[in-house]
């Protein structure tokens, strides 16, 4: 593959599309590399992003990356480019997740142009939605796009899903009981508090929504709400509609893999006019994660839970400039 001549300014286009990506606690634990002479450019992980108490393993930390590698992706086909991707490049550098270069095979788009538009419409949507049902044909388009990144998404039947909601609210009972849990989630809160310098990560507090006024939705209640008390509460959904993204093995070229499936979930979701949320809550702890799994399907891993429906869709929430995730080689 010879190399593509990648000019800074296309390239500081394809990162900003790439970091609208999702993250835990919108972490951002990116760091992109242009490699000018190859026509390279390499996807890194950033420890110093790391969550050593919910994320040990660096799990989620692959799939916020493998979400920003699919937002590249979907950019470089919308600027005519053809991406073709490598994970796992270096064996000695575990913290080189991917590379990719532009000179990939012609028909390898597989509709991503069609999801540019999504990059910036897609935000987390933590208020209530209605109780009108999905219908079942934009889960089969979802599922669709699962298996695309050679991942499954499984639509749990009742006593699944009844199963995943006990251990959402099991999950927050172990972390209102963890005091490093906790302090770890409140260090990415933003509350726009005057001493709080101001911030371009974390979550600020005009994404958390309305508190819950029962426990039936999915939505976690961070850290530090004794310092927005002011909050309204709603009465979330009833019964709310979930699917689990999961792959046949939990390594960190999976992460990646199922990172990239989750974005293009999401992204699909949002064209579908469907507000969407993402819940890690149970799948953070290893005695409550495995149970998530449905036995009788061949995914052996769940790496994310999400919550769909109609509703309000979130606003945008801060993103580090691309001076920042962007170093030149």
């Amino acid at each position: 593959m010879s190399p593509t001549v990648l000019p800074l300014p296309l390239v500081t286009a394809l990162v900003e599309d790439a970091v609208t990506a999702p993250s835990m606690h919108n972490a951002q634990p990116w760091r992109f590399v242009l490699r000018e002479a190859s026509g390279t450019v390499e996807l890194h992980g950033d420890p110093t992003r790391a969550m050593p108490r919910e994320d040990p393993d660096h799990r989620a930390l692959h799939l916020g990356c493998g979400a920003a590698l699919f937002g590249l992706r979907v950019a470089a086909v919308h600027r005519g480019l053809r991406p073709a991707v490598r994970l796992l490049p270096s064996p000695a550098d575990p913290w080189h997740f991917a590379d990719v270069r532009f000179g990939g095979a012609e028909n390898a788009d597989d509709g991503l142009d069609l999801l540019h538009p999504a990059l910036s419409r897609r935000h987390t949507s933590r208020f209530p939605f209605t109780e009108e049902r999905i219908p079942g044909e934009l889960f089969d388009g979802l599922r669709a796009a699962a298996l695309l990144e050679d991942c499954r998404l499984v639509v749990p039947g009742d006593w699944h899903a009844d199963t995943v909601m006990g251990l959402v609210h099991t999950s927050e009972l172990f972390e209102a009981a963890d005091e490093a849990v906790r302090a770890e989630i409140s260090a990415w809160m933003r509350t726009g508090e005057a001493r709080e310098a101001a911030s371009a990560d974390g979550i600020p507090a005009y994404a958390l929504g309305p508190r819950q006024y029962d426990v039936t939705a999915p939505v976690r209640e961070f850290a530090g709400r004794d310092r927005l008390s002011g909050r309204p509460s709603e009465r979330f959904e009833k019964n709310p509609q979930i699917a689990l993204l999961g792959t046949a093995d939990d390594t960190p070229e999976a992460w990646l893999k199922a990172g990239q499936a989750m974005q293009r979930i999401l992204l699909q979701a949002t064209l579908d006019g469907l507000a969407t949320s993402l819940m890690s809550q149970p799948l953070e702890w290893p005695e409550l994660r495995f149970d998530a799994r449905d036995p009788l399907s061949a995914v052996g891993y769940v790496h994310m839970v999400f919550r769909l429906g109609y509703g309000p869709t979130g606003r945008a929430t801060p993103r580090r400039p691309v001076s920042e995730v962007l170093d030149l080689a």
